[in-house]
């Protein structure tokens, strides 16, 4: 793109809606790659790996039940208990390469119900705020080995510095070109707020009339990036948002001097109503996109492990309007090819009225922060100091064995 001031202008402007940050590339702590995924607004767990074989189930949630392995638009048979969602057809393909490890009945340690007070604890994590600031990855970073020129081993991907990467060791972030555009209102605002100044002030307002095709362009196909290739036979493959970050941030943990550490943190999970619609995207899109992780990495697959995770599940029963509301256990997903998988690790504790937690929700058997541990342990090497540094006061918590080949 051709540098004029009203480029320079649009992008300086634009920077509190796209966050910053560097991405330096220098020698690796380790082959070893972890990818964690955030998905916010809370992921029903009973949807996603669906625990058919409780006799309970059908009658909470009857019209939320993907049809039977088997029949059209079945489920994937995980082994006689539980099924996976239909729209998570390359995530059944991981599984049966034993690859994917869905952990259930899993939650943090907290038992809030808000998003933001459980995905800033789920970040943290902690079971409650107070004293700690930085994200437990961003923390997993700091006892990593550093060499004498490693600038660089931590990759936010996206827009914005998830809570998750925020800490004292420095971390970069990436999206590709034209990932994104700012929404409208924040060019008004950005021109509001420089009106009255005699140099900006026309000179924003000059470029946002300039530029108002131009972005129209832009939110129609942000498919293509310019450092994608530029046959067009590609853009369907690669396709946008998740699926085309995935591919870009896959293609940079694989070089041989890239990041090794990448967090990803996506949206749209708050299903309260016309749930079994509104989740066929978000899981079609989280599914498209860890393909294209799995893809673009190539050999480096081998060696990576993937945490899927939310702040929380959602209750246990349908409500009026065949969505679900805030609960409390849910699904967690590991995968990888240095992942132990090709099986469903649970404790369940049943869907019973007696076995739900406070009368509604999916009762917790496991902590998300020993899973945490237990990848962080059993695939980057971390010792019980470590661990402690990454997750303080979580002895309650034994890193979960058995998760890495």
């Amino acid at each position: 793109m051709r540098l004029t001031r009203r480029n320079t202008l649009l992008g300086l402007g634009a920077l509190g809606f796209a966050g910053h940050g560097r991405l330096a590339l220098a020698d690796a702590p380790t082959q070893k790659r972890f990818v964690v995924v955030l998905l916010r607004g809370a992921l029903d767990g009973l949807s996603a790996v669906v625990p058919y074989g409780d006799p309970n189930l059908a009658a909470l949630r009857p019209a939320l039940l993907p049809p039977a392995a088997g029949q059209p638009g079945g489920m994937y048979d995980l082994g006689g208990f539980y099924g996976l969602n239909p729209a998570l057809s390359g995530l059944y393909a991981m599984y049966q390469a034993g690859q994917l490890l869905p952990v259930h009945a899993l939650a943090g340690p907290y038992r809030t119900r808000s998003h933001f007070e459980a995905q800033d604890l789920l970040q943290l994590g902690l079971e409650q705020e107070g004293g700690i600031t930085s994200g437990w990855l961003n923390r997993a970073l700091t006892q990593l080995p550093t060499q004498p020129n490693w600038s660089l081993a931590g990759l936010a991907a996206g827009l914005g510095m998830p809570l998750l990467m925020q800490g004292p060791q420095r971390v970069g972030s990436y999206a590709p070109v034209r990932f994104a555009t700012p929404p409208d209102a924040l060019y008004a605002r950005i021109a509001a707020l420089n009106a009255p100044d005699p140099v900006t002030g026309p000179a924003i307002a000059q470029g946002l009339r300039a530029g108002t095709f131009e972005r129209q362009t832009f939110q129609q196909d942000t498919t293509m990036s310019d450092d994608a290739p530029s046959m067009a036979g590609d853009a369907p493959r690669l396709g946008g948002g998740f699926a085309l970050l995935a591919t870009r941030v896959g293609e940079l943990l694989a070089a041989p001097q890239g990041p090794r550490i990448a967090a990803f943190q996506l949206e749209g999970w708050d299903t309260h109503a016309n749930q079994v619609d509104g989740l066929k995207q978000p899981l079609s899109g989280l599914d498209q996109g860890l393909v294209n992780l799995q893809a673009a990495l190539g050999p480096a697959w081998a060696q990576t492990a993937v945490l899927v995770m939310t702040e929380f599940g959602r209750t246990a029963a349908m409500n009026g309007t065949r969505g679900t509301d805030h609960g409390t256990a849910t699904v967690a997903f590991l995968l990888g090819g240095a992942v132990r998988g090709g099986r469903v690790l649970a404790d369940w504790p049943g869907l019973s009225p007696s076995q739900l937690f406070q009368n509604r929700d999916l009762a917790p058997t496991q902590d998300i922060r020993a899973l945490a541990k237990g990848v962080l342990a059993q695939h980057l090497g971390l010792n019980a100091a470590a661990l402690a540094q990454v997750f303080p006061a979580s002895g309650d918590a034994a890193p979960i064995n058995g998760l890495i080949v």
